[in-house]
């Protein structure tokens, strides 16, 4: 039966490379309800102009609309042997919708956390350094540069912090993450639905973690 993964992670967990290797390998499409409004601008169909009509008015898109725009873009013929999802379901009330439109899909869903400890998590973030030049990601506790803040690949350029790598700023995005998904994961938890892969791991045995998952009984 094809899946629909619902593909959670605090930030720094290594969620979106996780995301991009099952596009790659296993050809599942990677859904983000962000890429979907991204989308919205450009479209012409009456739901769009429903979104858009919402969002001018400094509404929230409600629950209703929300699963509307998912069904809209997972019926489409990439989304025929399964997707993953990323921003949906983001509360109980979706995904007890997101259920629904997968019985209507005749799929199978697959709720998957890389759950990683908090304060490993701190230091992915807060360690980031990255080159200016070819984007090269560094971390000073992970995986440091040859030289002290100085890319391998251009020695003349000087690694660089985002702003919001910061003690203050990562702790409060940790903390958000934990408060807005909790209920979710109880939700999943609960049915006893809710896949746990360990996300310290090197990112292929993640990955293979979740190949696991998402591959049995097919």
């Amino acid at each position: 039966m094809a899946r629909i993964i619902v593909l959670m992670g605090a930030p720094g967990a290594g969620k979106g490379t996780q995301a991009r290797l099952l596009q790659e390998r296993l050809h599942l499409p990677q859904i983000s309800t962000g890429d979907i409004f991204r989308a919205l601008k450009e479209s012409r169909t009456p739901l769009a102009e429903e979104v858009r009509k919402v969002m001018a008015a400094g509404k929230l898109v409600s629950d209703d609309l929300a699963i509307r725009l998912v069904r809209e873009r997972t019926g489409r013929q990439d989304c025929v042997h399964g997707y993953v999802l990323d921003g949906f379901p983001r509360t109980p009330a979706q995904a007890a919708m997101l259920e629904q439109l997968a019985i209507e899909q005749g799929k199978r869903i697959e709720p998957i956390l890389v759950e990683v400890p908090t304060d490993c998590l701190e230091k992915r973030m807060i360690g980031r350094r990255s080159c200016p030049i070819c984007g090269e990601i560094y971390n000073v506790h992970f995986k440091p540069p040859k030289s002290d803040d100085v890319c391998d690949l251009h020695p003349e350029a000087r690694l660089i912090q985002r702003a919001d790598d910061n003690s203050e700023t990562v702790r409060a995005r940790l903390a958000t993450f934990d408060q807005e998904t909790r209920p979710l994961l109880d939700y999943y938890d609960a049915a006893k639905l809710l896949h746990r892969v360990d996300g310290t791991q090197e990112p292929e045995a993640i990955y293979r973690d979740i190949e696991r998952i998402v591959t049995r009984d097919r």
